[in-house]
């Protein structure tokens, strides 16, 4: 082949890979961002010839006020008539989002329902070089600032309509006849969390003991898992946010592994383990509005019976 002749293949391999790289971004930031979807977890955790109990994990909207796409279909999952609603944190993206964001919860809020906060509950989201999240979590530094976000406005308005806060604190839920134990921690990934005020051996009295957290990080998880929690939730993550298909995630945001970045898994710690469920959530900061291969997601766990009450093990179907 001539020098020119190469030079003119050069040029077309060059065209064509910047044309299927600007369709990948188009797709990320105009399709798949917007595109949510519903998850349906079943996890058996229950104890023997308990009805199944249907709770609805939702994380991570970093909602902004006029996302009325996301406001409605939030608002239409009531429909699903979850048992219980565990919000594991990051609703908020601007200071004016929080009755907005109400609105999307809606007749959820009428459900018994929990909630930790992350650090867009606290901290409105600020510009920053996207390849910062590809780096290590401990290597992220984060601005020190005080809170900006009306994260007291929104709590009140949580726990006015009955939610419970389990920042950093323990409570016990009555739902459909079940004693529930909980505990919770503020979000690890801005080191808020206190794990030793709601350290401590589950109660063996409770029908199911849940931990819940914003950031899933290995500290707070092993704390939960070594005090015999048999589940834990947790979000954050944005599912990886850009994936690579047939491959999978590329970061976490956190010391947790790719393997277990969504979706249902085991953590095991001490001898003991747990099922552990991390959504991808329903947002992205506005200033990274994309997502590949990783679809903004709500999921509905639907909790069963143990399969085996002597194994220690919990196993799942995920459809």
């Amino acid at each position: 082949m001539s020098l020119s002749g190469l030079a003119t293949t050069t040029l077309k391999a060059t065209a064509v890979v910047g044309a299927v790289g600007a369709a990948c971004v188009a797709y990320a930031a105009g399709i798949e961002v917007r595109w949510f979807t519903l998850r349906r977890v079943t996890v058996p955790v229950l104890p023997e010839g308990t009805a199944p109990l249907k709770v609805l994990h939702l994380s991570d909207l970093h909602l902004m006020p006029t996302q009325e796409r996301k406001i409605n279909w939030v608002n239409d999952l009531a429909a699903l008539e979850p048992d219980l609603i565990v919000n594991t944190g990051d609703n908020l993206s601007h200071e004016r989002a929080v009755q907005p964001l109400l609105r999307a919860y809606g007749d959820l809020l009428d459900v018994p329902g929990v909630f930790v906060f992350g650090s867009n509950d606290y901290w409105k989201p600020h510009f920053k070089n996207p390849g910062k999240y590809l780096l290590p979590a401990h290597k992220q530094r984060h601005k020190p600032h005080g809170p900006d976000l009306p994260y007291e406005e929104m709590r009140r308005a949580f726990t006015d309509a009955g939610w419970t806060d389990l920042n950093n604190a323990k409570a016990t839920l009555k739902v459909n006849g079940l004693r529930l134990d909980f505990a919770g921690t503020d979000d690890p990934h801005i080191k808020r969390d206190r794990y030793y005020e709601v350290a401590g051996e589950v109660d063996p009295g409770a029908d199911l003991s849940i931990g819940v957290t914003h950031a899933p990080y290995q500290r707070v998880l092993n704390g939960f898992v070594g005090d015999g929690y048999p589940l834990v939730l947790a979000g954050h993550t944005h599912g990886g946010q850009l994936a690579v298909p047939l491959y999978g995630a590329l970061v976490t945001n956190c010391d947790l592994d790719t393997s277990r970045v969504k979706g249902l898994s085991t953590w095991g710690h001490d001898g003991r383990q747990a099922a552990l469920h991390v959504s991808a959530g329903l947002g992205t900061s506005p200033y990274a509005p994309v997502r590949f291969a990783c679809r903004p997601e709500a999921t509905l766990l639907t909790l069963v019976p143990r399969i085996n009450p002597i194994s220690s093990q919990p196993q799942a179907h995920v459809s």
